[in-house]
């Protein structure tokens, strides 16, 4: 007795895998087909990446000042041979106008010795990336600002506080408002009603005049990581009101699903069925919401800085450093000090495609 042998449907094996595929392994291949998605994403772990290593990558440390060499031009790079050399510039008497003096270079030299500082806030060393053994030759890639200080050293500092700034405020603000906006969705009543009322309170407050209000109730002589904290805080409290809104409305239309009505029946507390079925349910926006809103907390601290009430000098932000563009005659010679402003710029555009990005990816009804 001889048995046909029987086809392989690989098109109903693919649809059978498909129809397995977590939650997760469905928004990640989706997020995939976005391509601009996924440049945003990568072009962000490489910031973050710059960011960890920050003090190891920047030739100078943050305060580090060159007296000789304000407003000092972006060092260009030569081939001296087959090795990068770093070229020797002489200001002109009397000006801020540097010229290079040709065939008077520096090698480059990588792992050099230099400012000390912490390596991941832990290790002490003074070994850098890059720069050179003669001071002569300083490598100042992006030029220096106004007080002789390199800007990208100080751009690569201030990149630690104005990116780590929007993931810590995300974790506080949406923290808050998944648990004021479950806890009002799934009780309601009088609950939701004054948490409600709450969230329109704050929110019919113009958000800078509060900002600045809060700033101004504590002392002015604050250290530069209370300030920094204090900053995230702000910008958490008066953030939160919105999302809570969108998720008490998800709250109130889950609450009435059969599977919360189930766990009601088995007996689950309030507290784990808003844990385990109501908040689980919300996360879709709570994500897309998150990544959009890091450029919020971003732009905060970078208004509140310029402004003078955040990140004070000599600390580096982002903020801070845009100060000097206040000065319309150092844009027009000192066009390298609006660099911080081209980091903010590709950061904010970064975290708007990979937030788009993901706003299709978990959508439901696609």
């Amino acid at each position: 007795m001889t048995t046909e042998p029987q086809s392989f449907d690989t098109e109903a094996v693919l649809r059978a895998d498909a129809a397995n595929e977590s939650p997760g392994r469905i928004i990640w291949r989706r997020l995939r087909k976005q391509r601009i998605a996924m440049i945003g994403g990568i072009i962000l772990i490489v910031l973050y990446g710059i960011a960890v290593f920050a003090a190891f990558i920047a030739p100078y440390s943050y305060e580090h000042q060159d007296r000789d060499r304000f407003f000092h031009r972006p060092t260009a790079l030569r081939f001296a041979g087959w090795r990068l050399a770093v070229q020797y510039y002489e200001p002109r008497p009397g000006t801020f106008q540097y010229g290079a003096v040709t065939g008077k270079v520096q090698p480059l030299h990588f792992f050099v010795r230099g400012d000390k500082y912490r390596f991941l806030w832990l290790i002490p060393t003074t070994r850098h990336l890059f720069g050179t053994d003669d001071p002569q030759y300083p490598v100042y890639l992006l030029g220096t600002d106004q007080f002789g200080r390199d800007i990208l050293s100080r751009l690569l500092y201030g990149s630690q506080i104005s990116l780590s700034i929007g993931l810590i405020g995300i974790l506080i603000r949406f923290s808050l408002a998944m648990a004021l906006g479950g806890i009002s969705g799934y009780f309601g009543g009088p609950t939701d009603t004054v948490i409600m009322r709450l969230c329109e309170l704050i929110m019919s407050i113009p958000a800078l005049y509060l900002i600045l209000s809060l700033r101004a109730t504590f002392p002015e002589n604050l250290s530069s990581s209370k300030v920094y904290l204090l900053i995230i805080v702000i910008l958490s409290l008066i953030g939160w009101t919105s999302s809570a809104r969108v998720i008490r409305g998800m709250a109130l239309s889950l609450r009435e699903r059969p599977f919360v009505l189930a766990a009601r029946t088995l007996g689950q507390t309030n507290g784990q069925i808003i844990l385990r079925h109501i908040l689980p349910g919300t996360f879709s926006y709570v994500i897309v919401a998150a990544t959009l809103s890091v450029p919020y907390f971003i732009l905060g601290e970078v208004v509140l800085s310029f402004l003078g009430v955040g990140i004070q000098e000599p600390e580096a932000s982002w903020g801070n450093m845009l100060t000097a563009a206040q000065n319309p005659d150092y844009l027009m010679n000192y066009p390298w000090l609006l660099a911080p402003g081209v980091a903010i710029f590709i950061t904010v555009l970064a975290f708007n495609f990979l937030g788009d990005g993901l706003r299709d990816a978990v959508d439901a009804k696609s």
